[in-house]
This record gives structure tokens, sequence and C-alpha cells, in this order.
């Protein structure tokens, strides 16, 4: 099985407990949330094995480097 199909199933997984968890009652704003819950151990994990370096994981992220660090900030992954 490939890893991009390994974190589907993950997520996969994890909303099928979120909505077992939430008991019939009615989800809001999930797509944000979802987002949310996501980008921030993304950006962790993405700048740890960047070594820090802003440059090489927006590359890696295929995003530009000001939108990498506005991120970061947001998510209080900066110091």
């Amino acid at each position: 099985m490939s890893t991009k199909r390994q974190i589907e199933d993950c997520v996969r997984d994890r909303l099928e407990d979120y909505f077992t968890d939430l008991d019939g009652v009615e989800p809001a704003a999930m797509y944000d949330m979802i987002l949310k819950v996501v980008e921030r151990p993304l950006l962790d994990v993405v700048m740890k094995h960047a070594d820090q370096n802003q440059s090489r994981a927006a590359e890696w992220l295929g995003i530009n480097r000001n939108t990498l660090r506005r991120k970061l900030l947001e998510h209080k992954l900066l110091d």
C-alpha cells in the first residue's frame, strides 16, 4: 500500500470516528476545522525534516515561502 493511500485511510478513519463521537449532533464548519487540524502538524513535521529551512520547506510543500511564513506564524510555529 502506498504512503499516500495510508494517509488517506488514516484521515478517513479519523473522520468516521469524529462522526461517531458526534453521536447524531450535526457538525459545523468542518472544512476549516479539518484544514487547521491537518495544517499545523504538516507544517511542524515538514519544518523539522527541512531543518527549519523555510525555503526548502516551502519548496517541498509547493507553496511560496511568504505563504509558509504566514502559516507558521498563524500556527505559532515560529519563535
